[in-house]
């Protein structure tokens, strides 16, 4: 199921993408929810039940131009957790960048690396990454596989961790690089507001399949920056699940951005960092193309 939460002139409100267009959730009958959150919590059951009610109704899909996609989840409960240096060449990139300032001179961590953004960053698909709030001038893009949780837990081990996952999205962590290097941390050069485009859509995982085979595409105005496949990462999704649940209760809707590949600004000499004007695509697949202009 391809979940997305639009606004057709009433505000946000959940919506399936089928083969014909898009469907509000509740044309398919009032006592569906208005969220995509409140979907997940919803679990199988739910699910189960929106799919009867989408094969059964005669609900006309919104045209287009009738609405505005927003991102899937607007606003997150609490921050996205992300993982840093997860794939081996852009570990080795931002080791020799000189912006790293969190592993003592080691290319490739041996445990995972996690940070957060805050959920006032996210922003959706189609929308303008403020640079502004950027002074320093070192706006940086990051293509990303984003994981959703469904069923949550603490302690969560690696042969149940796809057991909690509800679906993926696609996310780009923006990232202020003087900002982050400045403070020795990593949280204020990647929280800006718009700093966390998502989307267009949520799937869930039943539609995936091998999630590892995903391929994840970053373009800066038509050009290739960042073509990899998720098998490549360092700490898998099984891996980075149990890590953060082994002492923290993870929730439904709770997001994790896996890492992103080599090919950042601050990889090239000199860095290309991103200006107003500039284009960013980041496309994986079935989960769709996340398009975001700077501003």
């Amino acid at each position: 199921m391809r979940l997305l939460t639009i606004d057709s002139g009433d505000g946000p409100r959940a919506g399936v993408m089928t083969d014909e267009g898009v469907i509000l959730l509740r044309a398919l009958g009032k006592e569906f929810p208005d969220t995509v959150i409140e979907i997940i919590e919803g679990g199988a059951k739910l699910k189960s039940e929106i799919a009867k009610a989408l094969a059964s109704s005669e609900a006309k899909p919104l045209a287009e131009g009738e609405y505005t996609v927003l991102a899937p989840i607007p606003r997150p409960r609490k921050n996205i957790f992300c993982v840093g240096k997860n794939y081996i060449e852009h570990a080795k990139e931002f080791q020799n960048s000189g912006f790293d300032q969190t592993s003592g001179g080691q290319d490739v961590p041996e445990l995972p690396i996690v940070f957060t953004k805050a959920p006032t960053s996210v922003t959706g698909p189609g929308t303008v990454v403020d640079s502004r709030l950027d002074p320093t001038g070192t706006l940086d893009y990051e293509g990303e596989l984003g994981v959703v949780i469904g069923r949550g837990g603490r302690g969560i081990s690696r042969a149940d961790a796809y057991d909690h996952v509800y679906g993926y999205v696609v996310i780009n962590d923006i990232t202020a690089r003087e900002t982050q290097n400045a403070h020795k941390q990593w949280f204020l050069g990647k929280s800006p507001d718009t700093f966390c485009p998502m989307g267009p859509m949520l799937v869930t995982a039943d539609e995936i399949g091998d999630v590892t085979a995903l391929n994840l595409i970053t373009r800066v105005n038509g050009e290739v920056r960042q073509d990899a496949v998720v098998k490549d990462l360092i700490f898998d999704i099984p891996t980075i699940i149990e890590t953060i649940s082994r002492s923290i209760t993870l929730e439904p809707g709770d997001i994790i951005a896996t890492g992103t590949p080599v090919g950042v600004a601050i990889g090239f000499t000199p860095p290309r960092y991103l200006c107003p004007g500039d284009r960013v695509e980041v496309e994986i697949g079935p989960l769709g193309k996340l398009v975001n202009t700077i501003g």
